[in-house]
């Protein structure tokens, strides 16, 4: 269908423009939602779960495949997390991280994390590993930054791991168990609290 003003097929809308937007990047890379700058058009019902699980108007959204796609062209701006192509930005809403870290490896002087929606990602000066301390329970929610200030929460198995390939330094504050990688030293919680 072609609009009377110019005769130009206008671009998809919506989910379909996401879709849209996310096959049309190059390669295997991925958009440069980074470089796009749409009006905000609204919320739009897609919810990703504490789990990583993505639901679209309280539906899980079963394909792994388009999960992957709407995960490339996800954005954090200072006003939520959002859709974003070069015409629409769409916010929804993300209960935890965006992503899960469900496996990670050591590869020479690196920690290779894979995440549930196939980004791999090695932590290092760029990509932080940083733990919270949940102040009800006092577990530790372990965190990686992925890209552009997406992070995802590192699967319990998987800290369990990095807890495995710890060193203990001394900081500041006192004993504490760590990790490197790429050069760059990431404490797994705070001082003495393996000690304890």
């Amino acid at each position: 269908m072609t609009s009377p003003t110019n005769g130009a097929v206008p671009p998809p809308s919506g989910l379909d423009g996401v879709v849209a937007a996310a096959r049309q990047a190059p390669g295997r890379g991925l958009p440069p939602v980074h470089l796009w700058n749409p009006a905000h058009c609204g919320d739009i019902d897609i919810v990703i779960k504490r789990d990583g699980l993505w639901f679209h108007e309280g539906t899980p959204i079963g394909r792994e495949a388009l999960v992957r796609l709407f995960s490339t062209v996800l954005r954090k701006d200072p006003d939520g997390f959002h859709l974003v192509t070069p015409v629409e930005k769409m916010r929804i809403t993300v209960e935890d991280a965006p992503f899960i870290a469900v496996r990670v490896d050591r590869e020479g002087e690196a920690l290779r994390f894979l995440t549930n929606v196939g980004d791999e990602v090695e932590a290092g000066a760029d990509n932080a590993i940083r733990v919270e301390m949940d102040l009800a329970t006092g577990e530790p929610r372990p965190y990686l930054h992925v890209r552009r200030g997406l992070e995802a929460r590192i699967r319990r198995a998987v800290f369990y791991e990095l807890v495995e390939m710890a060193e203990e330094r001394e900081t500041a504050e006192g004993p504490t168990l760590g990790v490197s990688s790429n050069g760059a030293w990431f404490a797994l919680g705070p001082a003495r609290i393996h000690q304890l």
